[in-house]
């Protein structure tokens, strides 16, 4: 069988359109061979249908079938092969590391092997690998060069070489897994599925270095930021301390004052009072002593001494004019009372002011947060939903901005449903993708009981549930009466309270897609760090009546700038 193969070489085995072996083989009419996706494609974008290679032309279309002959061919030379390096490069590292593939028959001490058999799923020397040259069974085995861990590399059901790749379901499968379950999935050789992913690897790896370095350089700026804050704060404090400071001696100079010059006023009263005071004594007595003159006057008989002793003006002494005299409180008390009182209310206002200041300080997560919701903002798109994505059971405006669930009589709204609807989740896509950089929209949810919104890969699973793992695809958060859940962790709240706008930002190149409470600009969840490798597309769910009404739209709606 060996010899046999070596009068076949690869170049028998390429496709002449891709120059890759041979899938699902067929051949023209001409006599000449494709792989079925390949000629397909061809004829697909030209007006003639003709062969690619020798240009013979066919009035009709030809209804082309998968040669087994050839398939069956192409996949025993590959299997006989096995020394592509592309394909067993990492196989023959792990040999070369760990020791080279042994007997998996010899009991004692076990020898190295020379063959390992498709069908046997074992490693054999020179010595126990006899009967297979021998035995007429066992010389239709496929026998290929000493490997490891062969049974990893053989389909366990139909016990023939995973040689192919299926780009849709992401798994190894041998030809006959192709043909029976993975038509039309985009099934590729090994050695290309190979190539392309290990370009992505590599894509991905410096990306992934890119991070590192943003990462580490933002570490140096924080740093940096934080013993610049630090000192900035400190000159902060010792400033404005100092003010404080300055400003409370000065209060406390302004009370001294008033209080010395207010005692000065009261002395300078108190004086003026007692010397008023002494004389109105003084002229009391001189007062009672002249009453008692008059009172003897009075009495008396004697009507010429009367006379003689009567000089009304000599009878009474002198005396203040008391009209001249008042005691009054200081002169000004009143207006300094009014004044200041209203220089302390001013100051009251101006502490107040300042104590505010401190305190939106204090709480400057909120004011960052503000800050960070109206920095996102900048970056709003125009979102329309694509009709051709909507599950069945969904009804889109004419303008393509509002998705409502349609209880109806549980009959499809839209009967025709495509590869590349929704089937089981109640969700939609909008018709544009991103990549490479920042867009932000905006959703009115209303009073809805249950929703799910956020963004997703193309290759999002559309038929069947989505698998709520983190490797889904799907970024989103999941509203249940009053708690938010994150999609790809159910059952673990992450958010409670009611809101009626949300705004969702994605910074592709940063790895974050973060949804904010419009109303209050809080953050209701925050995905970081992640590693996006296909575009993005905004999902809308709006769910159905679990959860009670839950009948309202979802409505894509425009940034209000303030």
């Amino acid at each position: 069988m060996a010899s046999s193969s070596s009068l076949l070489s690869e170049e028998q085995f390429l496709c002449p359109i891709c120059l890759e072996m041979f899938i699902r083989p067929v051949s023209t009419p001409c006599g000449h061979n494709f792989c079925m996706a390949c000629i397909s494609c061809y004829w697909d974008g030209n007006p003639v249908c003709q062969c690619p290679i020798c240009k013979e032309t066919f009035e009709r279309r030809p209804d082309l079938k998968v040669n087994t002959f050839i398939s069956e061919l192409a996949s025993q030379f590959v299997s006989l092969q096995v020394t592509d390096p592309h394909i067993w490069r990492v196989d023959q590292q792990q040999a070369s590391s760990a020791g080279t593939a042994l007997c998996d028959i010899c009991t004692d001490t076990q020898q190295q092997a020379v063959k390992s058999c498709l069908e046997c799923l074992t490693s054999y020397c020179d010595v126990h690998l006899e009967p297979h040259h021998r035995a007429a069974g066992l010389k239709r085995h496929t026998l290929v060069n000493p490997m490891t861990n062969l049974e990893d590399k053989i389909c366990k059901e139909h016990n023939r070489l995973l040689m192919l790749f299926c780009r849709r379901d992401k798994v190894l499968v041998c030809d006959v897994c192709a043909t029976s379950r993975h038509q039309n999935h985009g099934v590729v050789s090994v050695q290309q599925a190979y190539k392309k992913m290990k370009s992505k690897l590599g894509n991905a790896e410096a990306k992934v270095q890119m991070m590192i370095q943003e990462r580490l350089q933002n570490v140096q700026d924080i740093k940096a930021s934080v013993a610049q804050s630090k000192t900035e704060n400190g000159d902060l404090i010792e400033s404005n301390v100092e003010d404080l400071k300055a400003l409370v001696c000065e209060i406390q100079k302004s009370e001294a004052e008033l209080v010395r010059v207010i005692e000065e006023k009261q002395k300078e009263a108190e004086k003026q009072a007692n010397g008023f005071i002494s004389s109105m004594e003084l002229e009391v007595v001189e007062l009672q002593i002249t009453a008692e003159k008059l009172r003897d006057l009075k009495q008396t008989d004697d009507q010429l001494y009367f006379l003689r002793s009567f000089k009304m003006p000599s009878l009474l002494p002198y005396t203040m004019d008391l009209s001249t005299f008042s005691f009054k409180s200081p002169l000004g008390r009143q207006h300094i009372c009014k004044s200041l009182s209203k220089s302390v209310s001013q100051l009251r206002v101006v502490l107040n002011k300042m104590n505010t200041e401190i305190n939106k300080f204090s709480e400057g997560a909120d004011v960052l947060t503000d800050v960070e919701l109206r920095s996102a903002q900048e970056y709003e798109v125009d979102i329309k939903l694509d009709l051709g994505t909507a599950h069945p059971l969904l009804i889109l405006s004419d303008d393509g901005k509002q998705v409502r669930y349609s209880m109806g009589s549980g009959l499809w709204v839209n009967p025709h449903v495509t590869p590349f609807m929704f089937t089981t989740h109640l969700a939609v896509l909008g018709m544009r993708g991103f990549s490479s950089r920042k867009f932000y929209f905006e959703v009115f949810v209303g009073k809805k009981t249950e929703w799910c919104l956020g963004v997703a890969t193309e290759s999002i699973q559309r038929r069947g549930v989505i698998d709520r793992g983190p490797n889904a695809g799907l970024w989103a958060i999941w509203l249940l009466e009053d708690k938010f859940e994150r999609f790809s962790l159910p059952n673990v709240p992450v958010y409670f309270g009611n809101v009626e706008r949300v705004g969702v930002f994605v910074d592709y190149n940063g790895g974050q897609v973060s949804f904010y409470d419009v109303q209050t600009a809080n953050v209701i969840y925050s995905f970081t760090d992640c590693f996006f490798t296909e575009e993005l597309y905004p999902y809308f769910n709006p769910c159905d009546n679990e959860y009670g009404s839950n009948l309202d739209p979802m409505i894509i709606v425009p940034v209000r700038h303030t």
